[in-house]
């Protein structure tokens, strides 16, 4: 029972693990059926989401929206210990996102000119939460929280319906504990079909954001357009760059950490120690055994990990940044110094002692992150995703005298003569 081994040129690793983390199988059929979902929720509205929630949750609803009383009933149920948890993660999430507010700006480049942008927050905006083993509280908190730092008037969440009629008493609690205005109890491809176009009771929201399965993240694929998304995330994944002075065991406990989410979930550990590698491989195997959800993860580990044995540590950087990792632990004792080498990661997390749960839980810095090489050219969720940047200029009669030259012959150079004559007119009045 072995992880599999990478070793050799290091064009070849990287274009392999490229094309495994853009694998799409059955995607087709998926995309066909959510087609159809998005279709019949815009025509039937209301009634579909009651007869997709009988057919894909097996819940008979009497309302689409989640009940004061059952949300107060959550508070009752839930743990204290989880409680003040949620309670110093959300303090922790905003003290760090407040860092990113933007601030709007206004310049006067020349006598008569005036410039600017303005920043102004999203009206509505939906979260999902999944149901089921993929209940994560802690996401509840990290999607609604930057939010509502932007300023969004209205966030809603959309969760799909217990069999047993009974809510994840923390989801609820995240949720109000983050100031979501309307949970909505519906789930899957019709949920974010309701979001994008709105039904009789559920109103249309400007973006939606939030994890879910391959239906989910069909949907949003197929809405965006008619409104914004975060992304389209993939599974899990988490690069680890080790040396040989490493603890083979927190590693091993870190790859698992990402493997326990779902069987598709990726974990890479690089090194340029065979012997840390052969170490971390035995850790794994041995640890393995002690996870409730063993069998997730093991499968994920022996399909989806990978160990990568690199002649150098440039060779791991190169590595990679080419791969552009979801979370990117770098467990060298002096870790902040190769934080610039760092060019491709969702999030970074630096030294042996800062294990990916910290920032999945609890530090502040955002869990919702680009996965599949995506974060080559995105970022985590923030405050930015939540706002809109309106430019605006004024230009006095003088200025536009001034300018007038420079713009009629842009202008008629693109043929574009309605343009110049736009100007001309102001510049002869």
């Amino acid at each position: 029972m072995n992880m599999t081994w990478l070793t050799g040129d290091i064009d070849r690793i990287i274009e392999r693990i490229q094309v495994e983390q853009l694998d799409q199988d059955n995607q087709m059929e998926v995309e066909k059926a959510v087609a159809t979902i998005i279709q019949t929720v815009r025509k039937q509205k209301d009634q579909a989401l009651y007869d997709y929630t009988q057919t894909f949750d097996g819940v008979l609803l009497d309302d689409l929206v989640v009940s004061t009383a059952v949300i107060t009933e959550a508070f009752e149920r839930i743990e204290p210990e989880v409680k003040t948890a949620l309670e110093q993660a959300k303090e922790n999430i905003i003290s760090y996102h407040t860092h990113q507010i933007e601030q709007g700006f206004i310049d006067f480049p020349e006598n008569g000119v005036m410039r600017g942008q303005k920043i102004v927050p999203l009206t509505r905006v939906a979260v999902y939460v999944p149901g089921g083993t993929a209940a994560y509280p802690s996401s509840v908190l990290m999607n609604v929280l930057p939010a509502k730092l932007a300023g969004v008037k209205e966030v809603v969440m959309f969760t799909p319906p217990p069999k047993d009629g009974v809510f994840n008493a923390a989801i609820l609690v995240a949720a109000k504990l983050a100031g979501v205005d309307t949970i909505y109890q519906v789930g899957g491809a019709q949920a974010i079909a309701a979001a994008a176009y709105g039904t009789q009771t559920i109103r249309p929201v400007d973006k939606i954001v939030g994890p879910g399965n391959r239906f989910v993240a069909a949907a949003k694929k197929q809405v965006f357009g008619k409104v914004g998304i975060d992304m389209i995330a993939g599974p899990s994944e988490i690069g680890i760059l080790a040396r040989d002075d490493a603890n083979p065991a927190y590693l091993a406990a870190d790859l698992l950490s990402q493997a326990e989410h779902d069987v598709f979930a990726r974990a890479f550990l690089v090194t340029d120690s065979v012997e840390l590698a052969q170490a971390v491989e035995r850790e794994v195997f041995i640890q393995v055994e002690q996870l409730p959800r063993k069998e997730i993860a093991l499968q994920s580990i022996k399909e989806h990990g990978r160990i990568i044995i690199a002649k150098t540590v440039d060779e791991m950087f190169t590595l990679m940044n080419a791969l552009a990792p979801e979370h990117l632990e770098i467990a060298f004792a002096d870790a902040f110094s190769y934080l610039d080498r760092v060019k491709n990661a969702g999030s970074v997390f630096l030294g042996p002692y800062t294990s990916e749960p910290i920032g999945d839980y609890f530090a502040g810095s955002n869990h919702v992150l680009p996965t599949s090489g995506t974060a080559r050219f995105a970022s985590a969720l923030g405050v930015h995703d939540f706002v809109k940047r309106i430019q605006y200029l004024s230009y006095t009669q003088e200025a536009i005298q001034k300018a007038a030259p420079a713009i009629q012959a842009l202008a008629n150079k693109e043929g574009l003569v309605g343009h110049a004559r736009a100007v001309a007119m102001r510049e002869q009045s």
